[in-house]
């Protein structure tokens, strides 16, 4: 069977589009290094100790009283070890490539979930999103972005945002008919639907899809570490690359760290039997 060159077609698009949207690519990048910037810049303002007890008091509202002890600590052990400048790079990341994916991945659920010709076109996309190695989001995101934060924040974006769009549009598919006909009955319109009965009922459901979201854009930047991101995943690809156990060791460690506060963040209080 004669070979078909899918990869050399893929490698003249992207030559294409490095040419002719140049301008868009380098206006983007701007844009994004601001945001990062701007984030980076909120995280690292107060001290690491006055971020614990921020962190400590907001985990303490929504989850409990083991999850603000567990806060207080791993910071001071992150710092402790050396490295709060590199977390806080990290959350950086995270935090500016979640607020993207959120910003597009929402709006783009609600449509999926209103209008079935949007959901069978984003069906194979989403898959391929999901599915593709994440290294390989890094080649076309150097190409057009060049090395440094924005290609990995552009990399998480696209491999994070997935369940953000399939989970908002579960959730709302799966609210009850009932009160649906029973606000069509009392003439709401159709954003009082959206926002007074779909969203509310549906927001255990996009809960979910946004922790997935924020789990998938740390385990990235991590990753995106090879293409100049930064931050603790900085120190474990050197720690691996140089065979230094220890310092791959604290890097991962501060990584869990603030992967088990992000989680149990946004997954808020397990409710009551």
């Amino acid at each position: 069977m004669p070979r078909i060159p899918i990869g050399e077609a893929f490698e003249t698009l992207v030559d294409f589009l490095r040419v002719e949207w140049k301008v868009f690519f380098s206006a983007l990048r701007s844009i994004i290094e601001s945001v990062v910037e701007l984030v980076e810049f909120c995280l690292g303002f107060p001290p690491y100790w006055v971020f614990a007890i921020i962190i400590a008091f907001i985990a303490y509202k929504r989850v409990g009283k083991g999850i603000a002890i567990f806060s207080v600590i791993g910071i001071f052990v992150i710092e402790a070890m050396g490295m709060w400048d590199a977390t806080v790079s990290t959350l950086s990341l995270i935090v500016a490539a979640t607020a993207i994916a959120l910003l597009l991945g929402l709006p783009t659920g609600i449509l999926a979930a209103k209008f079935k010709p949007v959901s069978s076109v984003l069906r194979p996309i989403l898959d391929l999103m999901q599915t593709m190695p994440a290294f390989v989001y890094l080649i076309p995101s150097v190409l057009f972005f060049r090395i440094g934060e924005v290609p990995a924040v552009i990399s998480t974006i696209i491999f994070s945002m997935p369940p953000v769009i399939r989970l908002t549009e579960l959730g709302i598919r799966q609210v009850p008919e009932e009160l649906t006909e029973a606000g069509e009955a009392y003439g709401s319109l159709w954003h009082q639907m959206l926002f007074k009965i779909q969203l509310p009922l549906a927001m255990p459901t996009i809960m979910a899809g946004i922790n997935q979201c924020i789990m998938l854009s740390l385990s990235m930047v991590v990753i995106a570490s090879m293409i100049g991101a930064g931050g603790l995943g900085t120190i474990v690809l050197t720690g691996v690359s140089t065979l230094k156990v220890g310092m791959s060791f604290e890097g991962g460690l501060a990584v869990v760290v603030i992967a088990i506060i992000l989680d149990r963040l946004t997954q808020g209080r397990a409710p009551k039997k």
